[in-house]
């Protein structure tokens, strides 16, 4: 299927897996013919992460590179990716090897349906405790927010370009960013699609979802937008 699509990565100390997810992109765009953009978002990384973008950036034209002086958190990275996207699809997906572009194929029979369309991983390859804090904060989104979303932080989904405006999120500048997304999508009657996707072990780096800094401010920007109800 013909798509024309803006991935955005959100990338923070990824050096060791960054180009090694650009070019998977890439082939995907080859291998379907996709018209398609990337936009790599080097949030604050204190690696060689911005290195490696700008001398991918000088060999690869559909590569672009948002750059954050500071660290401003994971929401705030995809928001960057997705704002600065000019296709008629955005999306995102993590830059860190645990998804594989060529998922995005199970997503596309939908483009014709559902504004938004979000993967949901079929087994996830994370550590137990990582596990753990998603069903508790799944719990926290139904008793607070009242949504409900099976997996809900899968890093792999797209969003037609011109309802952007509408579901982005205004509070959320870390973890909460997709439950927020989806909580706006929801309050302005905007269907969503569920699509099983594959999950890969992360090979190098360090995850930073379950850090005490992250978790705190999920609190936080959860009270926030409970508040603004």
């Amino acid at each position: 299927m013909s798509v024309s699509i803006s991935i955005a990565l959100p990338c923070y100390n990824e050096e060791a897996n960054v180009e090694q997810t650009i070019r998977d992109v890439l082939r995907w765009f080859v291998e379907d013919q996709v018209d398609g953009e990337i936009i790599a978002v080097n949030d604050g990384s204190r690696d060689g992460t911005g290195a490696v973008l700008a001398r991918l950036a000088a060999e690869i034209s559909q590569l672009k590179v948002v750059t954050h002086e500071v660290n401003r958190g994971y929401g705030c990275a995809v928001q960057s990716g997705l704002d600065a996207g000019t296709k008629e699809w955005i999306a995102f997906m993590d830059s860190d090897g645990q998804f594989k572009a060529h998922d995005f194929r199970k997503l596309l029979p939908f483009v014709g349906e559902y504004a938004i369309i979000t993967g949901r991983r079929r087994k996830r390859a994370d550590p137990f405790m990582r596990k753990l804090n998603a069903k508790g904060f799944a719990v926290l989104n139904v008793l607070i927010l009242g949504i409900w979303v099976r997996d809900i932080n899968c890093a792999m989904k797209m969003f037609r370009r011109d309802i952007w405006s509408t579901i982005c999120p205004e509070f959320a500048t870390g973890a909460l960013f997709n439950a927020e997304t989806f909580y706006r999508a929801k309050r302005k009657g905007i269907a969503w699609k569920q699509v099983f996707v594959e999950h890969y072990p992360r090979l190098y780096g360090q995850q930073t979802g379950a850090k005490l800094s992250v978790i705190l401010r999920m609190f936080r920007d959860l009270v926030r937008l409970r508040l603004s109800r």
